[in-house]
Formats: C-alpha cells, structure tokens, sequence
C-alpha cells in the first residue's frame, strides 16, 4: 500500500491535467488555459481516457482487497484534494447550469422556475452554458441550498465554479461519515466512497446526487435509531432536491408496516430493498431522457451494506464501469447523433447482458 498511494496520487494529478484538454473554447474565463487538443484529436483523447478509466478500476481492485480505517480516509483526502482542482465540465455540463439557475434566482431576482437563463440575452454564461433554453431543473430545495455556493463567489464565475465543487464534497464527505458509522467496515465504505464512478461523478463533474443521496442515506439511518419523523423530514429534503429519491417512499411505508405489526426490522433487507428500489427509477429513466452516468450513485450509496450478496457487488462494480464507458460515442465523434447513441447502449447493455447470462449458466451449474 506504500507504493500505491504515491502512485494514485500520481495518476490523479495526471488524470486533473487531462481534464483541462477539454475547456470549452467559448469559456473565455479560462481561455488562457485553452487549447482545443480534445477537440482536434478526438481518437487520442478517447483512448486516453479508456486507459485512465481502467487505470482507475486496477486502483478500485487493489484498494478493496487490503485497506484499513487509516487508509481509507487517506485515499479519500488524496483523491478529494486532487481531483476538487479537475475541470469541473469535462464529461458533463450541468454545473455550469447550476450557476445558469442560481443567478436568476439570486443575480436577477427571478423565478428560475418560470424564466430561463437564455432570456437574459447579454448574460455571458450563455456562450458556453448548456440548457440554457430550460427552466429550473431541480427541486427547490437544490435551488435555494445553490444560493450558498453562489453568494460565497461575489460574482467571481472561477471562484463559484469551485465553490460549487467544495459544497458538493461536503455531502460526499457526509456520505463518507454515514457509511463508516452504521458499516463499521472499510472495505465495505471503500465500495462506494473510492468508487471511480463516484469520484468521478462527485469531484470532476460535481453532480448534485450525491447531495441528494445524503439525504436520503440520512433518512434511513434515523429510521435504525427509531426517529421516525426526522427521517420522514430528511427523505423530504431529499425528494426535493432531485425528487428520485421518492422511490424510498415504499422502504419507508414496509418499515412502518413491521413496525405496526410489532415485527422486528431487519435492517439488511431494508437496505437491500433501498437499492432495488433506487435501481428501478435508475432504470426507469431511459424511459424520460436516458441514463446518464451519474444516475448510478443513486443504488450505489447502499453498497456498502450488501457486501455479503455477491451478484449485487459484482453487477454494481460492473455497471459502474459500463456507465463511464458511456461518455466515449461523444468524445471520439463530438456529437450525440447517428452512430453515438448506438455505440452508447451498446457499450452499456453488451456487457451487461453477457454478464448476466454468465452468471445464469454458472448458478445452473452449482
């Protein structure tokens, strides 16, 4: 393990610096940074990033067979503190949309849920913020908790650009308390905490799900110390961040049911039951938009509790890599037509479907 943290800190630091290659050329507040190489050299930089995808599943695997409490929260401080400073839209755009919402709430006094960015016609996000011709996507409680990260920018774009990566880390951070707390178990925390997925999702692109999972994480955990209506409240905040999180609903109603039966919780099936439940709305939605990567840290935050159910670990880690897999159409062809939504499920589902196959026929044989 001596020899591996220096080397993933390397790597990290390597994988940040890639992630400048692919500054938009209309973010002008980082143009001296530009150089429009992932642009102009699309099969280079896909392969790149292959490469560092794996590189990043050989860490996962080691990291998981041998780690202690001292090392997990070390590799957490090494990976928060280096990848915080990564291109925050090199695989996704939706912070900037955060920052789009939050200054119509908060620069223009107006209702994001009723007015778009784009009708702030001179505003200078609009060159390089994407859905920008959309109202608030998010629940209330996302909009207004974004006024903080906002506010704390004075009007300085690079300095909110990273503020809103530093509040999202705090929730990652929480998830990281929860899971140790009620797990007890490293390796079991390390599952979702050093997840390339998760730290991909949560420190370069700072997707609001892991906020939303915290509180939705929290909820659950209130439920074990029989605080009920705390953690009605949590899993409120948490609906109303990204309301995904409203599949918890029916794990919460079976909670209530044992309970007034005067039945004993087992708490492994609880958790057991918050994963299907997360897994189905992340299935569910190619049926709204698509699954997008992020989606995945939805069913990943109760991991750790299902160590002992090999199928769930072994899907869960699979799909987590799958799921990366998907941001290649578009960075090899630089569009999200013809060929790439093709290539896009079929780098998902493939594998999959093999997999499960796989593990059919080796169930039939014991």
């Amino acid at each position: 393990m001596r020899v591996l943290f220096p080397l993933y800190a390397l790597f990290l630091t390597i994988f940040v610096v890639f992630s400048y290659l692919f500054i938009d050329q209309n973010l002008f507040y980082l143009k001296n940074l530009y150089t429009g190489f992932a642009y102009q050299n699309r099969g280079i930089v896909s392969v790149a990033y292959l490469l560092s995808i794996l590189i990043f599943f050989a860490f996962y695997y080691l990291f998981l067979k041998k780690i202690n409490n001292k090392e997990l929260f070390k590799l957490i401080a090494v990976s928060s503190l280096i990848l915080i400073f990564s291109y925050p839209a090199m695989l996704s755009f939706d912070i900037l949309n955060y920052i789009a919402t939050a200054k119509v709430l908060f620069f223009y006094q107006e209702n994001p849920y009723i007015i778009m960015p784009i009708e702030f016609v001179d505003d200078p996000l609009l060159l390089f913020t994407r859905a920008a011709n959309k109202v608030a996507l998010y629940g209330p409680i996302w909009v207004i908790s974004s006024g903080i990260p906002y506010l704390l920018g004075l009007k300085n774009f690079v300095l909110t650009l990273f503020n809103f990566k530093v509040f999202v880390t705090f929730f990652y951070l929480g998830n990281v308390y929860l899971l140790q707390k009620y797990t007890k178990d490293p390796k079991a925390t390390a599952l979702f905490t050093l997840s390339p997925l998760v730290l991909i999702e949560t420190f370069v692109s700072s997707h609001n799900d892991v906020v939303m999972m915290f509180f939705g994480l929290l909820s659950i955990t209130l439920l074990m110390k029989n605080k009920w209506k705390l953690a009605i409240f949590f899993l409120l905040l948490s609906v109303l961040i990204k309301y995904s999180t409203i599949f918890l609903i029916p794990v919460f109603l079976y909670y209530f049911l044992l309970r007034s039966k005067g039945k004993t919780v087992d708490w492994e099936k609880i958790f057991l039951f918050s994963y299907i439940s997360m897994l189905v709305i992340f299935i569910l939605s190619v049926f709204r938009e698509e699954i997008y990567p992020w989606y995945g840290i939805w069913f990943l935050i109760f991991l750790p509790f299902l160590r002992r159910y090999k199928f769930i670990l072994y899907f869960s880690i699979l799909i987590s890599f799958l799921l990366l897999l998907r941001y290649l159409p578009y960075m090899y062809l630089g569009n999200y037509f013809g060929a790439a939504p093709i290539m896009r499920e079929a780098l998902t589902f493939v594998p999959l479907l093999f997999f499960l196959i796989i593990y059919k026929i080796k169930l039939s044989k014991n």
